[in-house]
């Protein structure tokens, strides 16, 4: 009978042990084996771990985050050459959500009850990675109160979420192992967080690239855009993480908008993704404020909430691929456009793909062949293109075409429960092929 993991909201696991605010950024509070599943309810057999770890919030306060840490099945560190060979993928996901039940350290286990949580709908992505024989580590990066949305956070948890592996015995890695950066949709918006602040915040990184697909490119142009839209739940769940990381935010809504709309901000608070969008489509806020959204928007104190969630202030060192669909129906390209030209602009190295044919949800899994080759490509040294591509679709050249049977033949395996396997890997059979360490502050 498999034993239904708790919620991160009641799991003592996510609580930090007495002292932790005085640990460096990235250590390691606390570590224990976990089994990763399909929807709950296959098992993926790779091995696995959850790290508790320092972090810390936008203004500096510490806190603990959790990273779930996933290594090819057979995999092993002690092969000679391993080390070098087997970098680090933070891969992003693009939770949309501040439910717990959303987040992946939840929704990724066997036994979640995470029915339309994002994360499980990326598991394909995340055992592409695992079969190139990356280590893959997938960050809580809305924080244990999901933030979604919050300036800047997602990119110190998921940082301090690869110095906390690159700590973990257990997965060989060193200092100097090589590191990229992965999201799409949300998980893009935290990529590129993340490679903001990664020169500044984690310099001792050694990392080598950033994949950021539909990165949404202004949060606050969004909000407006989607609102009264098939997808105006995005809107929603997204003013309702802002509301939790920007307290001068509680007020103004609650001045300006109906009890409705607030009631219905407070089912966003906790309820799995896709159902939300269902149940909030085409809500629209103009019918719940006397002002309206526009008007709304545009007062001082969420202009600068606004400007503070855009992200392009600074260029990222490493290079970056930024993936968007010209007729992306979620994220607007005219917005992905301008934060490339900001970055362009301050010095960064971009190779930006533009796919005429595709919409926003397919282009996730249509890229992923050339997502995952640029990854390697930057992996093996290989110097990173720039420019503006546009194209009418990126799955149709002959390594995408290769690339989409294997992700084909990877998605089988997981929905069969057979492992995922890394070419160096060797044959065992042990779930857990090395003893977990638990680590906690002095």
């Amino acid at each position: 009978m498999t034993v239904r993991p708790l919620r991160p909201d009641r799991d003592p696991f996510h609580r930090p042990p007495a002292g932790f605010e005085q640990c460096a950024p990235g250590t390691v509070l606390r570590s224990r084996v976990i089994e990763p599943a399909v929807f709950g309810a296959v098992p993926v057999r790779v091995s696995a771990w959850q790290l508790l770890y320092r972090s810390r919030d936008r203004d500096g306060t510490p806190e603990a985050a959790v990273t779930t840490v996933l290594v090819p099945r057979g995999a092993d560190p002690t092969r000679g050459g391993a080390t070098a060979s087997r970098p680090v993928v933070s891969f992003q996901c693009a939770i949309d959500a501040i439910a717990p039940q959303c987040f992946p350290s939840y929704a990724l286990r066997r036994g979640a009850r995470a029915l339309g949580a994002i994360p499980q709908l990326e598991l394909p992505l995340i055992a592409a990675a695992l079969a190139r024989g990356w280590v893959v580590s997938v960050p809580d990066h809305g924080g244990s109160g999901g933030r979604f949305g919050v300036a800047r956070e997602p990119g110190y948890r998921a940082l301090d979420g690869v110095r906390a592996a690159l700590r973990f015995a257990p997965l060989g890695l060193s200092p100097r192992t090589s590191v990229a950066l992965w999201g799409y949709s949300g998980g893009g918006l935290a990529t590129v967080w993340a490679a903001e602040l990664a020169a500044e915040y984690a310099p001792e990184l050694r990392i080598v690239g950033a994949v950021a697909g539909s990165p949404v490119g202004d949060p606050g142009a969004a909000f407006v855009r989607l609102n009264g839209t098939l997808f105006a739940g995005f809107a929603m769940v997204f003013l309702a993480g802002l509301r939790r990381g920007y307290p001068s935010l509680d007020p103004i809504l609650r001045a300006n908008l109906d009890p409705e709309y607030l009631a219905m901000l407070a089912k966003a608070e906790v309820s799995a993704t896709l159902p939300l969008l269902v149940r909030l489509a085409r809500r629209d806020a103009d019918k719940h404020s006397e002002r309206g959204v526009r008007a709304l928007i545009r007062t001082s104190d969420l202009q600068s909430i606004i400007h503070d969630i855009r992200p392009g202030g600074t260029a990222p060192e490493m290079p970056l691929l930024v993936l968007q669909a010209v007729n992306d129906e979620v994220v607007a390209v005219a917005d992905v456009d301008a934060l490339v030209r900001r970055y362009v602009t301050a010095g960064a190295r971009v190779w930006y793909l533009r796919d005429r044919l595709s919409r926003h949800l397919p282009l996730q899994f249509l890229g992923v062949p050339v997502m995952v080759d640029w990854i390697a490509d930057r992996f093996a040294g290989v110097p990173a293109p720039s420019g503006t591509t546009t194209v009418w679709s990126v799955s149709t050249t002959r390594a995408a075409l290769r690339g989409h049977r294997e992700l084909a033949g990877l998605t089988a395996r997981l929905l069969t429960g057979r492992p995922i396997r890394a070419k160096d890997a060797v044959t065992v059979d042990d779930p857990a092929p090395w003893t977990p360490v638990e680590s906690l502050p002095s």
